[in-house]
This record gives C-alpha cells, structure tokens and sequence, in this order.
C-alpha cells in the first residue's frame, strides 16, 4: 500500500540573523510554527521505480528534477543506510514556491519520515538527522513539523511549546529566491550581530522579535509591504510579519473566526494573492 504524508509549511515567528560565517551560511536564531491548513501531500509507492513526479497548482515551480529536495533528501539517507528500501514519490504542491514557508524542506522532511516509516528507522535516527541536515537548512525543524526554535544555520532544533494560534498567511505569487534576499541584506563574510537571549515567556518572544530580512525582502518584491499593511488593518490583527526570506506575510489573530474573517476579506481585497487562514501549532 502507498505511504502518505503531509508536508505542512513552516513560519517564521521571528528571524534574527546573528552574522554571516566564513563557509557563507548565516547564522540564525528563529521561533517557528507550522500551519495546519496550508501543507504539501506526499505519497511513496514502495514498489515503483526511484523517481519523483509532481502535480497541484505549484507543480511546475517547483519542478521533479534531481534538484528536488524530495530526492535529495533521499539519496542523503540512502548513502547513510546500507539497502535502504525506496520507491516512488508523488508530489501534491499546494504551497507556493521561493515563499519563505518552506515548502520544499517540509517535502523533504516529509520524504525522511515516508522512508523512515518504509524501513523501521525511529524518528531520532542519527542517520535520519543526519540526512536532513544535508538537505537543507530548514529541513531538521521540518522533520516535526512542531513549534521549535531554530539555531545555526538552522540545524540545531529544540522543541518549543506553544498555544495552537490563529493566523492568515499572505504571498504576492511573486518569488523572492532565498539566496538573493540573503545578499540583499548585505552581511560579509565573518560580521557578526549581537543576539538577545529570547524570553521564557513565548508570546513576549514573539512580540519582541522580528524578521531580519524584512527590509531586505521589501527591496527586491514591494509587494511585501502593502501585504503587511492590509494584514494590520484586518479586525483582531495582533502581530504582522514575513516568514522566511519571503514574500509571505503572516497575521497572528486573537481567535479563528477573527482569522477567517479576515482571510475572506483579504481574498476578495487582493483577489491576484494566496490567501489561508490556519492555524499555527
């Protein structure tokens, strides 16, 4: 029987970049949540060939080469898992791609638990971190798919509990690529930023923070900004800000009716944007 997984994109509560290392990569201090209603659907069939092949309304973006992360995280595994059992991949992309949700490393994250489960790895597998690692920054966080806060260049987790929180998810349907936000922003090679230690407190750490790469985002798509107006001006809107590198934007509401109110009202208000209202866990 086919496996099946959902691949729920990843935001971005707050993103601080703490400097720019040597070896190029960032490093990042980040609260993240995952949406219940905005996900990828990932299927693997045992006894089909290796491959990958991708339908929904972001299939062409995202593409089904060997750049896919699906695959890549697959062959990271496979070369740490002697025989390990694969199969074929099918690929249902609901979320937009170069969004700042990650949407890929959550399709990878979804890959490791479809092959973990096909070969009786635990979820705390070395290899299975390991794997995930070298597949992407965001893919360790993606592979719970739970509120975590992010460290390093995104490799180092830990699990954070917050309360289920209603929130709108916001993008332009324009891409903003993460590399070129993150040379927009401008860091050399070695600079560092003083990071502040968050709160005990998670609503205070979300309300004190910010995405470092906003003003940077808001550079290369301007769409940014009037998207983090309209969410503001929404009824019951209690923080607005971007997720990732962009170009989405999120709002944080006080409840789901005032979430889904909003979302219908932003939908018909920018009817050329992707619009969801979810909730945050």
């Amino acid at each position: 029987m086919p496996l099946r997984e959902r691949a729920p994109a990843k935001v971005n509560l707050t993103l601080h970049v703490l400097g720019r290392r040597d070896d190029g990569y960032h490093d990042l201090d980040s609260l993240t949540a995952f949406a219940g209603c905005a996900a990828d659907a990932l299927t693997l069939e045992p006894a089909a060939p290796f491959g990958l092949t991708v339908d929904g309304p972001f299939a062409r973006p995202a593409g089904d080469g060997d750049d896919n992360l699906v695959l890549k995280a697959a062959r990271a595994l496979a070369a740490r898992v002697d025989g390990l059992a694969l199969g074929g991949f099918a690929l249902t992309k609901r979320i937009p791609v170069a969004a700042g949700l990650g949407g890929g490393s959550a399709d990878a994250a979804a890959a490791l638990r479809l092959l973990a489960q096909l070969n009786g790895l635990a979820n705390d597998d070395p290899r299975l971190l390991d794997a995930a690692a070298e597949a992407g920054s965001d893919v360790p966080v993606c592979l719970r798919s739970r509120a975590a806060r992010m460290t390093g260049r995104g490799e180092v987790v830990t699990p954070v509990e917050i309360a289920p929180t209603p929130a709108v998810l916001m993008n332009p349907l324009r891409p903003a690529p993460t590399a070129e936000v993150f040379r927009a922003l401008g860091l050399a090679p070695g600079e560092t930023r003083d990071g502040d230690a968050p709160p005990d407190d998670v609503a205070a750490w979300i309300a004190r923070g910010r995405n470092d790469l906003e003003a940077a985002a808001v550079r290369i798509a301007p769409e940014i900004a009037a998207g983090l107006l309209m969410l503001a001006s929404q009824t019951g809107c209690r923080t607005a800000r971007m997720s990732g590198s962009g170009a989405t934007v999120f709002g944080l509401f006080g409840s789901p009716q005032e979430a889904r109110r909003a979302a219908r009202a932003l939908a018909k208000a920018a009817p050329a944007w992707w619009v969801r209202s979810t909730m945050l866990r």
